[in-house]
């Protein structure tokens, strides 16, 4: 946590950015190229580039700003430092709004996602898998609730003009003896993903009600998540600033863990949103000047 600005009589505001990078050793170098910057955590971190520029040159500001670094990132509330430095630090709980540096491609992105991850478990009983009736065949079950998974269609969630959408898919399975064996065990991970008009509670009946009473479920996270505060004086000044549009965050990110903490936050950064966690992640150098002008305009026009 570092003080940029203090004395300034405006709002107080917090610009948080995260430190480390998701599977750095597997992924691209960094380098420029054509005026982008490409490797590992390139989009990541252009939001870091920001705070750096910010203490470097320090703007005019009608805001008390505070700069907030954390590991930790995109683990679900439970799994972010940021929710340890909050809990820590009485000032940065005062704060009246808070800039979650995400990449966006400059667009103002409102809100988070909930999320929850389930395991669901499927029990069966072993025996020869070339035996007619032998055996209980656990995988037999899940497959039941995986046709419903691959029938899942997106549910939409309007929320002050915006528009998120209800997800439910398996991200990875495992379970089975060997090749002659019926399997007598599979567990395969389901990852619910939703807007701010359900939270965790009904997701988890949701996901009861997938599996009914074939196979158990057991809850590995809850992430509740946040609402958009589009019509926040702070927030929206900043949709006013210049951004590159205004959308939904379709996935959880800290600015559900300001919201717990009745603090309104936004997502914005440079960083190419789509090549997050690619080989190569990108922030394009124009985009970078072009959030330097955003953040510039709304710090020099806080209400």
């Amino acid at each position: 946590m570092a003080p940029l600005t203090r004395g300034s009589g405006g709002p107080k505001v917090l610009l948080v950015g995260q430190l480390d990078v998701a599977n750095a050793g597997n992924r691209g170098e960094a380098r420029t190229e054509n005026d982008r910057v490409l490797g590992a955590g390139a989009a990541e971190k252009g939001g870091l580039c920001l705070m750096l520029d910010l203490a470097e040159r320090r703007p005019p500001a009608r805001a008390d700003i505070t700069l907030v670094v954390h590991a930790g990132g995109g683990r679900g509330f439970d799994g972010s430092e940021l929710r340890l430095v909050m809990a820590k630090d009485a000032e940065l709980r005062s704060a009246d709004v808070a800039l979650v540096l995400k990449p966006t491609d400059n667009k103002l992105q409102l809100g988070a996602g909930g999320s929850t991850h389930a395991t669901l478990a499927f029990a069966g009983r072993t025996g020869h898998s070339g035996l007619p009736g032998a055996g209980v065949n656990a995988i037999h079950k899940l497959a039941r609730v995986l046709s419903r998974l691959a029938a899942f269609e997106p549910v939409p969630d309007v929320v002050d003009g915006l528009t998120w959408y209800e997800m439910m898919s398996a991200t990875s399975a495992h379970g089975g003896r060997s090749g002659s064996v019926v399997p007598d065990q599979v567990e395969v991970n389901v990852h619910h993903t939703f807007g701010p008009s359900t939270d965790s509670h009904a997701s988890q009946d949701r996901l009861i009600a997938l599996v009914d009473r074939v196979g158990a479920v057991r809850f590995e996270e809850l992430s509740e998540p946040a609402p958009p505060n589009r019509s926040h004086a702070l927030i929206a000044a900043l949709e006013q600033s210049g951004v590159q549009g205004v959308e939904a965050r379709q996935t959880w990110t800290e600015v559900a863990s300001f919201a717990a903490l009745q603090i309104p936050a936004a997502n914005f950064g440079p960083g190419m949103e789509r090549t997050m966690h690619a080989q190569n992640e990108v922030t394009e150098l124009s985009q970078l000047g072009r959030a330097q002008t955003i953040l510039d305009r709304w710090f020099a026009n806080m209400p």
